[in-house]
């Protein structure tokens, strides 16, 4: 399984030309380099609800108007996986502060992950909701669906309140990903969409951003003006 092993490409068999040219466009037809600056994927599908211990419905409709976080993962009962849903978990009250829903979904039925839930002890007290996407329909509308081994990839996608991905984060399944990171973006993103500046590399809430609302023209080729290396990195 692709969360157990090292980083090896996907192994193809040969193909005619037909076959190859055929997979070429339903691969087209499935995925994207990228979903930023386009509305989301809709979707519809089962869910465990650990907050709850229920099982429940979910659809893109139950997050209209409101920031929100799909975060997909590749298997239940793996190992990565369950150090990323207890840090996003560990946060689940900052993402909240911040108006942020966060749903996870792997490729695994509704009962894998009552199960994972209640048998792995990383994730006692869970809060979150965990999508069942076993046909994998969700996982390719949102272009990380690993056809070979019927799992998704590491994908995490930031939705604003219009529908709208503003980041998307896609990496391989054996190297985990950083939720601190992931916060610090998702108050970057809070404050230029409400500001209309812009946010430097590693913005903070509170260091400098850059105001190009306003001095658009006088910032043009002269940044280092407003901000240094030293802000920046500091």
């Amino acid at each position: 399984m692709a969360c157990d092993t090292g980083a090896k490409p996907i192994e193809t068999k040969e193909v005619s030309v037909e076959e190859n040219q055929n997979k070429i466009e339903k691969k087209e037809e499935n995925m994207s380099s990228s979903l930023v600056l386009r509305k989301a994927p809709e979707f519809k599908m089962d869910a465990y609800d650990a907050a709850t211990g229920h099982y429940k419905q979910v659809a893109s409709s139950d997050y209209e108007g409101k920031w929100r976080v799909v975060c997909f993962y590749p298997a239940d009962f793996t190992f990565v996986c369950p150090t990323e849903i207890a840090a996003m978990n560990a946060k689940y009250d900052e993402f909240q502060e911040l108006g942020v829903e966060i749903l996870a979904v792997s490729t695994d039925t509704k009962f894998s992950h009552k199960r994972f839930v209640e048998t792995e002890p990383l994730l006692a007290g869970l809060k979150l909701t965990i999508g069942a996407d076993p046909t994998g329909a969700v996982s390719r509308a949102f272009g990380v669906m690993i056809e070979e081994e019927g799992i998704a990839l590491r994908g995490r996608f930031l939705i604003n309140p219009e529908g709208t991905v503003v980041a998307q984060e896609v990496q391989a399944p054996m190297v985990g990903r950083n939720v601190h990171e992931f916060l610090r973006q998702v108050r970057a993103w809070q404050h230029a969409e409400k500001t209309g500046e812009v946010c430097p590399a590693g913005w903070v809430p509170g260091k400098k951003t850059l105001p190009v609302n306003t001095d658009v023209e006088q910032m043009t080729g002269r940044v280092g003006d407003y901000i240094t290396v030293e802000e920046i990195m500091s």
